[in-house]
């Protein structure tokens, strides 16, 4: 929550009040990218034993975050196409299409509770227009800029701090994030999440059979 906070404090110190705020899309960044730099100190200090528990912290924050939320991205979608091609939406329908997403997604290696078709009924941001996909991006684009912080160093902070802090809503939040380097338009931030979530994994494993 502190990365709120800053991301907050910078725009309305360096943004006039009517551009002061920031979408969504954006707002998770600053909050996620903290972690992901406060999480990388604490597995440089800690002994194996804690840092198999945040390894295992940072393992389910991906699953939550990137992974789950891109399921909730994709029902959301779904619903929304079946309402326009003039179909009902019951709740029969709809358990049915959430039940299969959570088959696709977690496969037949995880068993899956009947009662977790309903899950989607329980969700608030469901009755909001698009809004979980950005959790998935903005966790993406996170780990982008705090791998760009962590390996170039005064650089990559300065431009985290007055390409994206200080922006508020002064320009596209996609434009935001490509001048701070991270394009959002390409595959790439997604992929490079991805590749984080697999050293991790391996770093966990690893751990575990030590």
């Amino acid at each position: 929550e502190f990365g709120h906070s800053a991301h907050s404090y910078f725009s309305r110190k360096n943004q006039p009040s009517n551009m002061s705020g920031y979408s969504i899309f954006v707002a998770e960044v600053a909050s996620t990218c903290n972690e992901a730099l406060l999480s990388h100190y604490m597995e440089q200090n800690l002994d194996d034993k804690r840092r198999l528990l945040l390894l295992n912290q940072e393992l389910e924050r991906f699953r939550a975050t990137l992974f789950r939320q891109t399921m909730f991205a994709e029902f959301e979608h779904k619903i929304h196409q079946i309402e326009e091609a003039g179909e009902p939406l019951t709740a029969t329908r709809m358990n049915e299409e959430y039940a299969a997403l959570n088959r696709q997604y977690f496969g037949d290696t995880v068993e899956t509770d009947e009662s977790i078709s309903k899950e989607w009924s329980r969700i608030p941001h469901f009755y909001m227009n698009y809004y979980v996909y950005q959790y998935a991006t903005g966790y993406s684009a996170a780990q982008s800029l705090s791998h760009q912080i962590l390996t170039e160093g005064a650089p990559a902070v300065e431009r985290y701090i007055n390409e994206f802090l200080k922006k508020g809503s002064s320009n596209y939040p996609i434009e935001i994030l490509k001048n701070a380097g991270v394009d959002m338009t390409t595959p790439g931030p997604i992929e490079d999440a991805c590749k984080v979530f697999e050293q991790k994994l391996d770093a966990f494993e690893k751990l575990m059979k030590a």
